[in-house]
């Protein structure tokens, strides 16, 4: 969704050591779309195979989440269903934008302007049905385990954290917050450092994790006060939210006006809503406070299936056998000792 809240949050530094044994949800799509802006060429072209399919993405799943498996981590990859009605429309504005990055992109190419070259073609990413199912098949063959949402795929990641299968969702933005997530960790990466998006240079970055409870009591509002802060901003569901409203001034407004419906209904009315946008503000509410989440799913981890690691990665994408053997057997020396799932919290 990318909301614009993360400036109120207050996270906590963490070292990758303190989430050794734990489980973690992955928002997929998030983490896939990361790897296709991020993993690239020096032209800012995608890494792909000897046919021509990208492979970007799988690269990043295999040598990021291998490394940190070594901690005995497990992860849940959650991946979405269908996006609400409302979503549509930033679907079509940000394939619109991909459209104009791409043609920036060319005319890059033609002047051999390399730094433009990549800057415009990190914003071009693209999820095929054949990628996903590629990384679906990848996450399988790791052990890890899938879960498909019926719709918005933090809405489900959160769910499973809430019911304590989990013990925290990974995500680089704040929208698992919004869908009432606990607890949720960013920049988890053993490199301590995150690509600048669309340039050549890097971040220095360390783990975080946020608590939805520290936040609300810190900022002294509810969860339903948090969404209408996000709503004020703007969410994928009414983009761009209230023109000249930013998070200080939206945190000040649920304070003013405070929580409930009612109270929701007269700052609504009072920041012109309707002047924005075509439908009711109730509508966005209800979408992010009732998403729609299935309880049909198993929390189920396997073993390592070497073979069909090195069956999807180099006998259908070209790695290198020789270079994933060993981060296999790397591995391999991390022996898991059985835990029952509430040993993983």
């Amino acid at each position: 969704m990318g909301t614009k809240i993360t400036d109120l949050l207050e996270s906590k530094e963490i070292s990758i050591d303190e989430l050794r044994n734990k489980i973690i949800v992955v928002d997929a799509f998030n983490q896939l779309y990361m790897f296709l802006a991020s993993i690239r060429q020096p032209d800012g072209e995608l890494l792909k195979d000897s046919q021509g399919n990208i492979t970007s993405h799988l690269n990043g799943i295999f040598y990021r989440f291998t490394k940190l498996m070594q901690y005995n981590i497990k992860f849940i990859f959650v991946f979405d269903g269908k996006p609400p009605e409302l979503k549509l429309r930033e679907r079509q504005r940000r394939t619109e934008l991909k459209l104009e990055a791409e043609k920036k992109y060319e005319e890059a190419k033609e002047r051999e302007d390399i730094d433009g070259m990549k800057k415009y073609a990190a914003r071009t990413s693209k999820l095929t049905k054949e990628m996903i199912a590629d990384a679906k098949e990848l996450i399988s063959a790791l052990g890890m385990c899938i879960v498909q949402a019926p719709s918005e795929g933090e809405a489900q990641a959160a769910l499973i954290v809430k019911r304590k299968q989990a013990y925290a969702s990974l995500s680089q933005d704040a929208d698992s917050l919004i869908f009432g997530c606990p607890l949720v960790v960013k920049n988890l990466t053993l490199t301590g450092r995150r690509k600048q998006a669309g340039k050549l240079n890097y971040d220095s970055i360390t783990p975080e994790l946020i608590s939805l409870d520290h936040t609300l009591k810190n900022l002294s509002i509810t969860l339903d006060q948090l969404i209408v802060i996000a709503m004020l901003t703007g969410t994928d569901y009414n983009i761009g939210g209230i023109k000249g409203i930013g998070h200080k001034t939206a945190l000040k407004l649920v304070k003013e006006y405070g929580d409930g419906m009612d109270n929701f209904e007269k700052l609504f009315r009072a920041v012109k809503w309707d002047s924005f946008f075509e439908y009711d503000w109730k509508e966005v509410f209800n979408i992010i406070k009732n998403t729609e989440t299935t309880d049909d799913y198993r929390v189920v981890f396997n073993e390592v299936d070497d073979e069909k690691v090195i069956d999807v990665l180099c006998k259908k994408h070209d790695f290198s056998e020789e270079r994933v053997k060993k981060i296999l057997e790397t591995l391999h020396k991390h022996p898991k000792s059985q835990k029952g799932l509430a040993e993983f919290f």
